[in-house]
């Protein structure tokens, strides 16, 4: 076959733009990881807007007193509570705190006030070599994602999916924050008996469904399903080769969660996975229609075929008491038991 110099020039520039994209992309491949240093009493806190505008200012106060009964020192972004619209100010000046925040000698934490929608916008603003070079614990879940999963895909920084400022900070959030965060603990997390629970012959809440049994081994990444598929195509994805999947969503319908997992599906991230874990889909309903599909059985179509170890109704998500997770590290589960056991600690 004669190739012509207009189709050769569109091969040459079709190789340049893939070598680009490669260069540019998360760390395929690269197994090194950067773990920041643990919380002590007295550790600074960055207190930032990501994402979402705070409108209501109490919410500041409320978010500091929680970190200051952490015994940790709050310190503001300077843009904290700007507003653009529904955003917490322009993307510049949003991923201008986040990188002073890592610059700033006197944070050890990161902590976003809440999610929303935005942290995705910020991305192309972030400075990953200096985040890389001075390592921070950021922690977030929801819309935080993209920020978690581009830092770690980009830097090799290990992240933490949990609480925001504004989530309860009930007892089994805050000894879960504790564990990871200040002592290190390598944990093994499994959904808890409900109270009522205890008191019946059968467990009625918090119940897992196995859908391939067995055990795993992979480093442990996931967030919100929504913003995981919005990112799909991007440089802000971490690789997926062999990784443990966590997944959970907020308030859609059982539509477009089919959706959403399809789209993982034909981007090939389903079939690098060597297992995968859905949490909760809080306020996930089926829509009017007739003979609607149920959440069950979208999960289980596009899982059960893959044969890897995995369930669904973990305790993660949109919930109370939520548990705080290293993003990066290796783990092990057991699809059978429902168990995530952390192998390495999250901190250093």
């Amino acid at each position: 076959m004669k190739i012509n110099r207009r189709q050769l020039l569109s091969y040459s520039l079709t190789s340049l733009s893939l070598v680009a994209f490669l260069s540019n992309s998360s760390l395929a491949g690269n197994s090194t990881i950067i773990k920041p240093q643990r919380l002590k009493p007295g550790s600074g806190v960055g207190l930032f807007s990501p994402a979402g505008a705070t409108f209501v200012t109490e919410q500041i106060d409320i978010v500091k007193d929680a970190v200051k009964a952490l015994g940790l020192v709050p310190y503001f972004a300077p843009n904290l509570l700007e507003r653009y619209g529904y955003l917490a100010g322009k993307d510049q000046d949003r991923a201008a705190d986040v990188n002073q925040l890592f610059a700033d000698p006197k944070i050890d934490l990161l902590l976003p006030i809440t999610g929303g929608w935005g942290c995705a916008r910020i991305l192309p603003y972030l400075d990953y070599k200096l985040i890389q070079n001075n390592p921070k614990i950021i922690v977030g879940f929801s819309d935080l994602t993209a920020l978690i999963l581009a830092i770690y895909g980009k830097t090799g920084l290990v992240t933490f999916h949990g609480p925001n400022g504004l989530t309860s900070w009930r007892t089994g959030q805050v000894e879960s924050f504790r564990s990871v965060l200040f002592a290190g603990k390598k944990i093994v997390f499994q959904n808890q008996l409900d109270g009522d629970d205890s008191n019946r012959l059968m467990q009625v809440q918090n119940r897992i469904k196995t859908i391939n049994s067995g055990q795993a081994k992979g480093r442990f990444i996931g967030g919100n399903l929504s913003v995981i598929s919005g990112l799909v195509g991007s440089a802000y994805l971490p690789n997926f080769e062999g990784a443990i999947l966590f997944l959970e969503d907020v308030g859609e319908a059982i539509y477009r969660i089919d959706r959403l997992l399809t789209h993982l599906k034909l981007a090939g991230i389903l079939d690098k996975l060597s297992g995968f874990i859905f949490g909760q889909c809080t306020r996930c309903l089926p829509n009017s229609d007739y003979g609607s599909l149920t959440l069950e059985e979208v999960i289980e179509d596009h899982i059960k075929p893959l044969g890897i170890p995995s369930w669904f109704g973990a305790q993660i998500g949109h919930i109370e008491n939520m548990a705080t997770f290293p993003l990066g590290v290796n783990v092990e589960i057991d699809a059978n038991l429902g168990t995530i056991s952390f192998l390495e600690s999250g901190v250093n």
